[in-house]
């Protein structure tokens, strides 16, 4: 899969707006909470153009944060690993950084796969409130300086 990365624009953000996920992941659909932070999001287009998903990066102290998210028909398809390390360089060239965290919400065993096998181990875990959802844990993840 060869992307394109760069900021995310409108017409990015009213897209993801539209993604409906199956059960349990409709928690990701795009329109459940507003976007806070849009210099934080980028979007990845394939060779045609057409967005395939997005990228949250957040600076956190020495470590790079990253979020992401792949348009839900392609989802399940065996594409996570491969988009997820395209992140993860993008953002390391980009921001300088080598340590990536993430959180993940803890019911996503199948993303939870995907970044074990990019080599991110479980650092601890947490409970946000979602006034849709309610409580919903999250594991914290780091990956290491070279890939696991």
């Amino acid at each position: 899969m060869k992307l394109t990365i760069r900021l995310a624009s409108a017409e990015t953000f009213a897209e993801m707006a539209t993604w409906r996920y199956e059960r349990p992941y409709d928690f990701y659909d795009g329109d459940v909470d507003p976007v806070l932070n849009p210099e934080r999001f980028y979007e990845a287009l394939d060779e045609d153009g057409s967005l395939v998903g997005n990228y949250y990066f957040e600076q956190k102290g020495d470590a790079l944060e990253i979020g992401l998210g792949l348009r839900p028909d392609l989802t399940g398809r065996g594409l996570g690993l491969e988009f997820l390390l395209a992140g993860i360089e993008f953002g390391r060239r980009r921001f300088g950084l080598s340590r990536v965290i993430l959180n993940v919400a803890a019911f996503n065993e199948r993303a939870i796969k995907v970044y074990e096998r990019a080599g991110f181990r479980e650092t601890g875990r947490h409970n946000r409130r979602f006034d849709r959802w309610g409580e919903v844990e999250f594991v914290e993840m780091e990956q290491a300086a070279d890939g696991g």
